[in-house]
């Protein structure tokens, strides 16, 4: 196995080819709009580079970002299910990504692969690989769901028939806001504290992820982004992002890690769309497109037919 060196040297280089393999494509899909690159240094130790990019054909807002930041002791929000790695020294590097689109009919989606390094001078290094997407559709279509998932279940398939059943339902359990009782949306792939198949096949499964992301999300972007739209679906996909807003302010593990590591706050909430809003115990009118999405925010196996 290589040592601590050798998986961070490798796992920074891979995901610096897929943020510039994202950014290619979400600008080629855009077709207007290119990513701002912001690289930065933390004071504490590590950087990062973000990229945004805002006002586009396609996306309103969206981010690619790369992080590897370093520090003394693991934050809260990384040893909470591991107390006994508390006050480690760590190495945590990642790439996140939310594209917030224009057209309503164009799913949000989000994408995170990351990579923890836990040290503690005489004992052997603890490392865990973790990440995976969810999409987050206003008006949602069957097709799309399913496209998704057959993309999901795919590139789980090399890593064992288990694979993709426990990380689908790992992400409809955490991706489920529990004060409004509802998914965030249909779902995808989640998983953590990934190490059990040694190093290679872990890092494998984890550049999986974040390709397959960018292979089941940009076919959705092109097949929808020319739909047209008015101002009814712009304000439902306004009070729908405010359910997004909560989701990442109070439950994203994601987010708390990078506060709790004192990061760089520009780009831990660039997750957070242009506009929301919210609207005061509004209720959709029965029967209506906006009624409908109710049927889609609860887990639902999206292959049952398509297998």
């Amino acid at each position: 196995m290589p040592d601590s060196t050798e998986m961070v040297t490798a796992v920074e280089s891979a995901l610096h080819a897929l943020q510039d393999r994202l950014c290619r494509d979400f600008e080629a899909c855009d077709g207007q709009a290119r990513f701002r690159e912001d690289a930065w240094i933390r004071e504490e130790g590590g950087g990062g580079r973000t990229r945004v990019i805002e006002n586009g054909s396609t996306f309103g807002k969206g981010g690619v970002n790369f992080s590897h930041v370093t520090g003394a002791s693991l934050p809260a929000a990384a040893s909470a299910r591991r107390p006994e790695l508390a006050g480690r020294s760590f190495q945590a590097l990642g790439v996140s990504v939310v594209m917030h689109p224009v057209n309503p009919y164009v799913p949000t989606s989000h994408a995170n692969v990351r990579f923890f390094v836990a040290e503690k001078p005489g004992e052997p290094p603890v490392w865990w690989f973790g990440g995976g997407f969810d999409l987050t559709p206003v008006y949602p279509f069957e097709a799309d769901c399913i496209d998704w998932h057959r993309t999901a279940h795919a590139l789980c398939a090399p890593f064992g028939d288990e694979v993709y059943p426990a990380h689908k339902a790992w992400c409809d359990d955490y991706f489920y806001l529990k004060h409004r009782k509802e998914t965030r949306g249909i779902g995808g792939l989640f998983f953590d504290d990934l190490n059990e198949w040694g190093f290679e096949r872990c890092f494998d499964y984890m550049q999986a992820v974040g390709h397959g992301y960018g292979d089941a999300y940009v076919p959705i972007v092109e097949r929808r982004k020319h739909t047209a739209y008015g101002e009814r679906e712009v304000e439902f996909q306004r009070y729908r992002r405010g359910r997004y807003v909560e989701f990442n302010l109070v439950y994203d593990r994601g987010t708390l890690f990078g506060l709790q590591s004192d990061g760089r706050t520009e780009s831990i909430l660039m997750s957070l769309p242009p506009v929301a809003h919210w609207r005061y115990d509004w209720q959709p009118e029965a029967g209506s497109p906006e009624a409908e999405l109710a049927d889609y925010l609860v887990p639902r196996d999206w292959l049952a037919d398509a297998r």
